[in-house]
C-alpha cells in the first residue's frame, strides 16, 4: 500500500513536470547597418527606393570569405549569403528574417483627401462611403496606383534577373481591396522558384489602424474570395468585417497590440527567411515600432526592406493595454474650412 502510494505520487509529479512549460514570448530587434532606411541620416519625404537599389548599402559582411567567387557577386548575393549564414549559426531560439512591407498604391480614398482636403476629408467626406462620382468604401486603386504597382514590379524583375535578388518565399497581404489588387500587380507574374510561388496568405491584422472612415471597412470574405480567388484566407477568418465601427476609432495601443501579434503569428508558422507583407502606411508604421524600427514613412506604391532578428525569451511577455474604441467628431455637411493646417473638427465652421 505505501509502496502504491508512493508510485502515484511520483507518477502524479512527473507528469506535473512534463506538463509545465515556463512563460516565453519572442522580441525582436532590427538589424542595423544593412538599409539605409535604417539611418537616421535618410530623409523618408526624398528617398527613392527603386533608384537606390531599395536602400541596400554597399558593403562587405563577415560571411563574404565563405562565398565562392564574392567579387563576382551582387551585392543582393552576398547579403543572402549573410542571412544564410546567421542562421545557421545561431542558437535554436534566433533566427532571421528579412522583410519587404510594401504599401498599397494610391486608392480612391488617397486622392478624394488630396482634392477635399485633410480636415473636410476627416471631418466629413471620409465617414461616407462615396460621392456621385467615384466610391472610396474600401478603396480600389486609381490609374496611378495601378501605374505605382506595375511600376514595383518591373523593379522587381530588374532585381531578379540583374541583381540576383532573393526573392519572397512568403506573402502576406491585408484584406483590404487596394492592398490585395498592389499585391496582385507586383507579384503574379513574376519569374519565381516553383516551390515560392505567388500564393498569398490574407491576415485580419495587417489591416490599416480602424477608423471611422469607410476606407478602412473590410469588404466580405465573399467578395475577397470572388475577386481574388488566387488568395487564401488564414484559419478562422470572419466572413464580415469584425473590427469597423461606425463614427469610432481604435487607440494605436490596440494597433500596435494586434500588430505584435501577427508577427508573432508569422514566425510562429513559418520558417522562411524572405518575407513580403502588402499593407498601410499606418499598419506599416505600427509594424516598424513593434520591430523596433526608427520611424520611416512611406508614400503609395513605396516598399521598406527590413532585416529583423527574432529572439525566444524565456520569461513574461511585457504588458499590452487595449483600450475602448475612441468616439471619432465629424460634421453633419460639408464643412468649410477654416485652417488647411488642422486635422480635426474644429478646423470647421
Amino acid at each position: 500500500m505505501i509502496a502504491s502510494s508512493l508510485l502515484y505520487g511520483l507518477l502524479a509529479a512527473a507528469s506535473t513536470a512534463t506538463a509545465y512549460s515556463p512563460a516565453k514570448y519572442t522580441n525582436y530587434t532590427v538589424v542595423k547597418g544593412i538599409f539605409q532606411q535604417d539611418d537616421d541620416a535618410t530623409n523618408p519625404s526624398t528617398f527613392n527606393f527603386t533608384a537606390s537599389n531599395f536602400g541596400l548599402i554597399p558593403r562587405s559582411y563577415p560571411s563574404d570569405d565563405s562565398y565562392p567567387d564574392s567579387k563576382q557577386s551582387t551585392q543582393w548575393q552576398r547579403l543572402a549569403h549573410y542571412i544564410d549564414t546567421l542562421n545557421k549559426k545561431t542558437k535554436r531560439k534566433e533566427r532571421y528574417t528579412l522583410f519587404f512591407m510594401g504599401r498599397h498604391g494610391e486608392g480612391y480614398h488617397n486622392a478624394a483627401e488630396t482634392y477635399f482636403g485633410t480636415p473636410a476629408w476627416n471631418c466629413y467626406w471620409s465617414e461616407l462611403d462615396g460621392n456621385s462620382t467615384v466610391t472610396w468604401a474600401d478603396a480600389h486603386l486609381t490609374e496611378q496606383g495601378v501605374v505605382q504597382a506595375k511600376r514595383v514590379n518591373t523593379f522587381w524583375k530588374h532585381l531578379i534577373k540583374d541583381e540576383k535578388i532573393s526573392p519572397p518565399e512568403k506573402y502576406y497581404s491585408s484584406p483590404l481591396y487596394r492592398c490585395l489588387d498592389t499585391a496582385r500587380l507586383t507579384f503574379a507574374d513574376l519569374d519565381l522558384p516553383h516551390k515560392n510561388r505567388f500564393q498569398p496568405i490574407i491576415k485580419e491584422n495587417l489591416r490599416e489602424g480602424v477608423s471611422a472612415h469607410t476606407c478602412d471597412r473590410r469588404s466580405s470574405k465573399t467578395y475577397i474570395k470572388k475577386n481574388f480567388p488566387e488568395f487564401k484566407f488564414e484559419s478562422g477568418f470572419a466572413k464580415e468585417d469584425p473590427y469597423w465601427q461606425e463614427l469610432h476609432s481604435e487607440p494605436r495601443a490596440n494597433q500596435d497590440a494586434r500588430s505584435k501579434e501577427v508577427i508573432d503569428e508569422i514566425f510562429s508558422q513559418d520558417d522562411e527567411s524572405y518575407i513580403s507583407i502588402s499593407s498601410h502606411s499606418g499598419e506599416i508604421a505600427s509594424l516598424l515600432r513593434v520591430l523596433g524600427h526608427r520611424v520611416f514613412s512611406l508614400s503609395t506604391g513605396s516598399v521598406i526592406p527590413v532585416l529583423v532578428k527574432a529572439d525566444l525569451v524565456i520569461g513574461d511577455a511585457p504588458a499590452t493595454t487595449t483600450l475602448p474604441y475612441a468616439a471619432q467628431k465629424t460634421c453633419t455637411a460639408p464643412p468649410t474650412i477654416r485652417d488647411s493646417s488642422c486635422n480635426d473638427c474644429s478646423c470647421c465652421l
